[in-house]
This record gives structure tokens, C-alpha cells and sequence, in this order.
């Protein structure tokens, strides 16, 4: 074991062959980690870097130190880093270079706007020398004509996640907020501006009294604060951490951050997409300049000034046939987070939902014995989930008066996507898939000296005719 000249900097395509050697690195950051806890003691960081002779998948740099403030946290990809006495490896066929503790230091210089000549950020062993300019002048002049992607092609959007089984995907999404669920679990709400397909449902609808159908999977909604702060198009996925089995950072993943989620576990429950970050899952941070970035945001402000853009992907080419009455043509179409974040408690929507569990559960029980109906429907759309009555005149126009027992469930069941088998009978224990339905909702409080508290929701002026 010997170490290269410690003057000078090797280009990564030779680093690469010094197997077993110290050496000198300057290059581009193109992807930098999350801070985590290593198996011991220390913090750990990864980045991945590049330069003239290795630009296309870079050179992995994992690093450790004592302490989070001491690992070269990086400002933005794009950003220069020198990294003295680091040890090449190899490890599962790719060759890394490895940052010691003990001996290893590192300098950090804005990249390709950057015009000071002094790091932003140093390693307690830096030596700075005058020839170190040099080096971060010529890489900033070689990346303006490099296209920095940082983000592989490989990372999918929410709407491209598949259902059948437990999958591992490599996601690229926006933080959006994160809340502690307990001690150990926090909750990271994340999105792409795309819609995560609907899910069919295994929950039987005769448990939805005993056992309602979550409206979210955190523990508590959100307050009204934070819900108005997100996006009112697309799926805000749930991703689960537990400290006790990845110790991660939290506050370094701090809401409006873009982040790469590679091996992120994903799965379903109560009907519902979540994500969940295991020993395997690496989290990377990701520029705004990112060409992937880019692209979601600029399909979201498509999506945001188009009408039909707002429907969800599955929908089309159009939801299941339900009428809606002429004197509410002119009421705007919208999601479920539209509805939910609207500035004003009262309102009056249409949506493209799903009606995925109903209380009561059986059409006997709709009406009161004095007739009147009263049902409450949860509806789902890929923005989230709300309960909307049924009562009364609503319930009659919806249900189209009162038709016969045996025509009511058979409506009812193609509402709430009941498996039949081909004469007509339900078919028992399986999976429900809710079609796409087009309806009016209205917005309204009980209560005046409450009136975000005591919000809820009505269908009006619709019509099954299925």
C-alpha cells in the first residue's frame, strides 16, 4: 500500500485503476446523501461525483466522521469537493473511494455560479495551497457545457407504481412535510405531481361501522395549516421512518427539498399507497436544476391551468355515466385537496371520485323510518379521502326516488365496485374495484362559532344511473 503524489489531484478515470492507494480527488457533486448513523458511532454521507475523464455514473465516495457537523454536507449538486488521502476500494464489483477519520480531509467550493476562491465549508485537517484554485476554476469552466443530471433514468413516477405485491422503487419527490408520529416514527409527506393509481380494496363493506375506512394514515389529520400548504393536484404519498431501524437525519430533510429515493419500499394498506424507508432505502438530495425536477414542475403548471388535466390519470377517457343536473354546469371541476384547502368553509364542487365504503352498509338501512335518506359515503380521489352525506332530497335525487330493493343494489354495487358473478350474486371475499363516478359536493359548517371545526360535506344534484 502506497499513496500517490500528495501534491497533485488524480483524474477519476485513474483513480479508478490506484486500487488500494491514497490519492487525491477534485470533482463535480452529482449526488449527495442524507446523513445517517453508521453501525458504530459515527455519521455517514455518500456522494457520487464526476469529472472530465468519468462524467456518465461518477465515482462513489462514502465518508465517515464523528460527528453530523464534521461530514462535508454539500449546498447544492453541482458544487466542487477536494478530498485529500482517500483510500480506493472495491466493493460488489464497483470501485469507491473510502474518506478516513483519521486521516483524510475534504474542502467545499460553490460550482458552476460560484466565483469566490475560498471554500465554504472545511474538514479540521485541510490544508489549503495555492495551486488548489487552479483546479476548481478549470472545473467550473468544463461543467457550464456539461449537463448535470444527477438523476437516473430508472426512478419512476407514482402513477408507473404497480399493485400485486411489496415493490421497490427508486422515486424522485419533493418534500412536502414531515411530523414525529412517536418517539421513534416519523412521517415524511412527499410528491411528484403525479397521480398514484387506485388500489383495490380488501376491506369487506359490513366492517366499516366497527372499522371505518381511514380518511389518512397518520394518526391524527393534519391541521388546516399545513394541508393548505400542499399541492391540490397529484398523490401526497406517506412515507414511513422508524428511527430504531434507520438513523436517519430528519432535519436535514427539511419541506420544499427535492430528494431521490432509491430501493423505497412501497405498500398498500387500508386501500391506501405508503412508502416505507428500510436498511436498503438511500436517500439523495436533488438540485431544482435537475432536468427530472424541471419536468414535474412543469407538468404540474399544466395540469394546474388545464380543466381535464385535473382528473385523475384513470379516469379516462371519462368516469362511469352519472348525470349531473344543468343548474350546477357552471360549478368549477376540482379534487378532493381543492375541496379540503378551499379558502372559504362553504362552497360548491364537482369531482371525479371513487366511493369506497358507505355507512350504512346495506340498502335497507338508507332511509330513516320516516323515509328519509341518510348515508354517509367516503370518496377517494389521488389527492385523499373525505366523508360526504347523502340526507334527504339529495339522497332521493341521487338514488332517483325509490326504486325497487332488488334495482338499488344492483346500482349500488357497480358504485362501489362489488364483484359479481355473472348472475348477478356477490361474489364473497373479493376485492372491490370502485369505478370513477362524476359528482356535485357542497361544503357547509354546523357550527358558526366553529366553522372549520364543524366542516362537512353533502352530494347534491347527482344522479346514478348506472
Amino acid at each position: 500500500m502506497r499513496d500517490r503524489d500528495d501534491y497533485r489531484f488524480l483524474r477519476l478515470a485513474d483513480a479508478m485503476t490506484a486500487l488500494n492507494q491514497k490519492v487525491n480527488l477534485i470533482g463535480i457533486i452529482t449526488e449527495y446523501g442524507a446523513p445517517t448513523r453508521s453501525r458504530g458511532t459515527d455519521w455517514f454521507c455518500s456522494l457520487r461525483i464526476v469529472d472530465e475523464s468519468h462524467n456518465i455514473r461518477g465515482l462513489l465516495v462514502n465518508i465517515f466522521a464523528e460527528t453530523q457537523e464534521k461530514l462535508p454536507q454539500a449546498e447544492a449538486s453541482g458544487d466542487i469537493i477536494q478530498l485529500f488521502h482517500v483510500m480506493m476500494k472495491i466493493h460488489k464489483m464497483e470501485t469507491y473511494a473510502l474518506y478516513n477519520k483519521k486521516f483524510s480531509s475534504f474542502a467545499l467550493y460553490e460550482g458552476k455560479y460560484g466565483g469566490s476562491c475560498n471554500p465554504y465549508k472545511i474538514s479540521s485537517k485541510f490544508q489549503p495551497r495555492n495551486q488548489d484554485m487552479t483546479y476548481v476554476v478549470s472545473l467550473r469552466k468544463w461543467v457550464e457545457s456539461f449537463q448535470l443530471d444527477t438523476v437516473s433514468n430508472n426512478s419512476v413516477l407514482l402513477r408507473h407504481i404497480k399493485e400485486g405485491q411489496c415493490y421497490c422503487y427508486d422515486l424522485v419527490c419533493k418534500i412536502l412535510h414531515i411530523s414525529q408520529v412517536n418517539q421513534d416514527e416519523w412521517m415524511l409527506f412527499v410528491w411528484d405531481g403525479s397521480d398514484a393509481p387506485p388500489l383495490q380494496l380488501q376491506s369487506e363493506l359490513e366492517t366499516e361501522k366497527d372499522h371505518s375506512l381511514p380518511l389518512q394514515l397518520e394518526p391524527q389529520p393534519l391541521a388546516r395549516e399545513a394541508l393548505c400548504k400542499f399541492p391540490t393536484i397529484g398523490t401526497i404519498l406517506r412515507v414511513s421512518v422508524n428511527q430504531r431501524n434507520v438513523k436517519l437525519n430528519i432535519p436535514s430533510l427539511s419541506p420544499g427539498r427535492w430528494v431521490k429515493f432509491i430501493n423505497l419500499m412501497l405498500k398498500v394498506h387500508e386501500g391506501l399507497w405508503f412508502g416505507v424507508l428500510n436498511s436498503s432505502t438511500k436517500v439523495r438530495f436533488v438540485p431544482i436544476e435537475d432536468v427530472m425536477v424541471v419536468e414535474r414542475q412543469r407538468d404540474f403548471e399544466k395540469r394546474l391551468s388545464s380543466k381535464f388535466d385535473r382528473m385523475p390519470f384513470t379516469s379516462f377517457p371519462w368516469p362511469i355515466r352519472i348525470t349531473v343536473d344543468d343548474e350546477v354546469e357552471d360549478v368549477p371541476l376540482v379534487t378532493l385537496m381543492d375541496i379540503m384547502t378551499y379558502q372559504q368553509a362553504t362552497g360548491k364542487y364537482k369531482c371525479i371520485v371513487r366511493v369506497v365504503a358507505a355507512l350504512p352498509w346495506t340498502v335497507k338501512d338508507f332511509r330513516s323510518p320516516d323515509g328519509t335518506y341518510r348515508v354517509r359515503l367516503t370518496l377517494e380521489d389521488p389527492t385523499g379521502r373525505i366523508h360526504a352525506y347523502l340526507y334527504a332530497e339529495d339522497g332521493k335525487v341521487f338514488f332517483e326516488g325509490y326504486p325497487p330493493l332488488d334495482a338499488l343494489i344492483r346500482k349500488w354495487n357497480t358504485l362501489l365496485g362489488v364483484a359479481e358473478d355473472g348472475g348477478g350474486g356477490v361474489i364473497k371475499n373479493a376485492p372491490r374495484n370502485p369505478p370513477w363516478v362524476l359528482c356535485c359536493i357542497k361544503s357547509y359548517y354546523l357550527n358558526k362559532n366553529d366553522v372549520w371545526g364543524s366542516r362537512k360535506f353533502r352530494i347534491f344534484d347527482t344522479k346514478l344511473v348506472c
